[in-house]
């Protein structure tokens, strides 16, 4: 006698297995009912947390393929070992996303004053911004700032973001920065004469940032003052970035700074 399957559904009709994923902190997930996207962040028994790029948290129900990891169905596990899963930090203190492909540049981008400037913002945010596909150019100086704003052509399909040093009232820099009126275009700035003073003198083992007499090279009187090598800035800068782990590291006038620049630049 043939032997039937009491299960007479045809094959094709039955759901198709797929992979165990280990809610490892970091992992970017969609779940699909709601749409919300975002990071694990946490992971207990039968629930996970996920963490959305605004810091937005939600928390859902680790059931069968439940959801979407790079637009395919699976079943999100606890990960083995003990203790609850804490989420890996990028430098800016975002939550790292292992394995991100660089998101296609956008068209908008983030305009820094001086080439110092651009390493320390890729240094610290530079995981951030290849993921939202913001591409960081450098100014070689703000004084030709209104024209190289209207040579962009900010839109709403490409927002300007301008970070500018020394950005106090009444400054060049400030004035620079008032005639700037596009909607699209945000100049923002820290008040410190040159980016160096946004790393904190405690990550150098220093006590302070050493006044230098107006009139005097910044940076020369600085490293006069410090004892380092005033002839090659460059190798002392080098020297300073490596000192700058993440972003507690910096002053939180230059965080802010940042921060609103990348979030008008990717703005929906």
């Amino acid at each position: 006698m043939r032997q039937y399957s009491p299960d007479l559904t045809p094959p094709w009709k039955k759901p198709q297995p797929v992979p165990e994923v280990p809610a490892e902190p970091g992992l970017v997930v969609e779940e699909p009912g709601t749409g919300f996207c975002g990071a694990v962040v946490g992971c207990q028994a039968g629930t996970v947390t996920l963490e959305d790029r605004f810091g937005k948290h939600r928390v859902f129900p680790l059931e069968p393929r439940g959801f979407l990891l790079e637009g395919k169905a699976v079943t999100l596990v606890r990960p083995t070992g003990t203790g609850p899963v804490r989420p890996a930090r990028t430098a800016s203190g975002s939550v790292a996303v292992p394995g991100a492909r660089a998101r296609v540049a956008r068209a908008g981008r983030i305009y820094v004053e001086g080439r110092h400037d651009a390493e320390l913002v890729e240094k610290v945010w530079g995981d951030d911004l290849r993921i939202e596909g913001v591409v960081v150019e450098y100014l070689e100086g703000v004084d030709d700032l209104p024209s190289i704003v209207d040579g962009f052509a900010p839109g709403p399909d490409a927002r300007l973001g301008v970070l500018v040093d020394h950005l106090v009232p009444g400054s060049k820099e400030w004035r620079l920065a008032q005639s700037v009126t596009s909607e699209h275009a945000l100049v923002v700035g820290h008040p410190y004469i040159d980016i160096w003073q946004a790393v904190k003198p405690s990550a150098l083992g220093i006590p302070a940032w050493p006044e230098v007499p107006k009139g005097q090279d910044w940076k020369t009187g600085v490293c006069r003052a410090l004892g380092w090598p005033s002839d090659n800035t460059g190798a002392v800068w080098q020297a300073i970035l490596k000192r700058v782990r993440s972003y507690k590291d910096l002053e939180p006038e230059l965080l802010g700074c940042v921060e609103r620049l990348i979030d008008h630049v990717t703005v929906p």
